[in-house]
């Protein structure tokens, strides 16, 4: 049984470029971005009350994620780089859930299988963060959490096997694999995680 995807499309040299030329603003759209994982991980615990078998992940990953987040306001703080006063829309986020179904069993299924792509981009993204360090801290910071989004999208496809046909699930996941890629493919280059 195969939990994690293979990207579509790498993440462009550009993108790495653009976040190191801005860091404190990639770091400002870090910290809104595990923000936001918390906030999705707890939505499917308000929305999905009755799928018990994945609560206790869901919780266990917003806490995580909410941790993420104190660890790199941490870092913003040393710095001296303050949150952003509003956390905008996600152009990539956007993208993806307007391809998602409409019914309620369909949507779940959905919303699943995007937050296992959105973590996997983001290993992959943490990865090249990591890699493109000079700061010996920056570089351990990135590589940890490039294994803990890595995990995370493991854990949604599992979720997802937990209540849908193995076939089905790969099936829809390799078509959200393809749109992700050109999704990002077609997004601007910013110093953003997406």
């Amino acid at each position: 049984m195969k939990l994690n995807l293979d990207l579509a499309a790498p993440s462009k040299p550009e993108w790495v470029a653009a976040v190191m030329h801005d860091f404190p603003a990639f770091l400002q759209d870090h910290a809104d971005c595990e923000r936001k994982a918390s906030a999705m991980a707890m939505s499917f615990v308000a929305k999905f009350p009755n799928r018990v078998e994945i609560i206790p992940e869901l919780i266990a990953i917003g806490i995580e994620e909410l941790e993420h987040f104190q660890q790199v306001y941490d870092i913003m703080a040393s710095r001296g780089i303050q949150l952003t006063h509003s956390i905008g829309k996600d152009p990539y986020v956007t993208e993806l859930i307007k391809r998602c179904h409409s019914g309620r069993t369909e949507r779940f299924l959905d919303r699943l299988l995007i937050a296992s792509v959105v973590e996997t981009r983001g290993a992959e993204r943490f990865r090249l963060v990591s890699e493109a360090q000079d700061d010996k801290e920056m570089h351990r910071f990135y590589k940890i959490l490039w294994a803990s989004e890595a995990k995370h999208g493991h854990v949604f496809v599992k979720m997802a096997l937990n209540y849908f046909d193995e076939k089905q699930v790969y099936d829809r996941l390799e078509w959200w694999t393809e749109i992700e890629g050109k999704i990002i493919d077609g997004l601007e280059i910013r110093p953003a995680l997406h």
